[in-house]
């Protein structure tokens, strides 16, 4: 019986992260072309979650929401995590969205993105890095950063605060906004 209750919690997480990389893709995806034989892409998905870290702290102190919150956030900052999206982004895929797969490639470790950027010597093509969620106040919000990395210095990024509204994640602020 408790295996059963950890894997469907697993499970709904999956299906949760899922629905929040489907957010992020639609979002930062859209202006981006069909993939296509001899087509470059310019943004690409790495395949690791990035691990949460200090930061998030910073991040807390910018709303009431997260401030509220911020006992069960801080305990989800583990700087260690070796996880990847494979399983979210097969439950994305598999059967479904097929139109916004067009547009994503297979993730990419970060050796492989400096290979491809190195072979085409080009400064547009961009690294889409996506943490680890952190889900909290019952998982009905999750706060995420995303970067993207450039080879030259135009990185950029910021925290997603995502809302689940009848049963739907959507993005309720960007928090802590940079670029270089």
């Amino acid at each position: 019986m408790i295996f059963f209750l950890i894997s469907s919690a697993a499970f709904s997480q999956e299906n949760d992260n899922a629905a929040i990389l489907k957010i992020i893709f639609t979002k930062y995806y859209k202006t981006e072309k069909v993939i296509a034989k001899g087509r470059l892409q310019l943004l690409n998905f790495y395949c690791k979650k990035a691990p949460n870290n200090e930061e998030v702290l910073e991040v807390i102190s910018q709303s009431d929401l997260l401030k509220k919150n911020a006992a069960e956030i801080k305990k989800e900052i583990i700087v260690g995590i070796d996880e990847d999206w494979s399983v979210a982004y097969n439950l994305l895929f598999d059967n479904q969205n097929q139109y916004l797969k067009s547009k994503v490639n297979a993730c990419l470790s970060f050796e492989e993105f400096k290979t491809v950027s190195d072979r085409e010597g080009l400064n547009n093509q961009r690294l889409l890095i996506i943490n680890k969620p952190i889900y909290f106040d019952n998982n009905n919000f999750a706060l995420v950063k995303i970067a993207f990395y450039r080879n030259i210095e135009h990185n950029s990024g910021s925290f997603l605060l995502l809302e689940k509204v009848n049963g739907i994640w959507v993005i309720k602020d960007y928090l802590n906004q940079w670029a270089t």
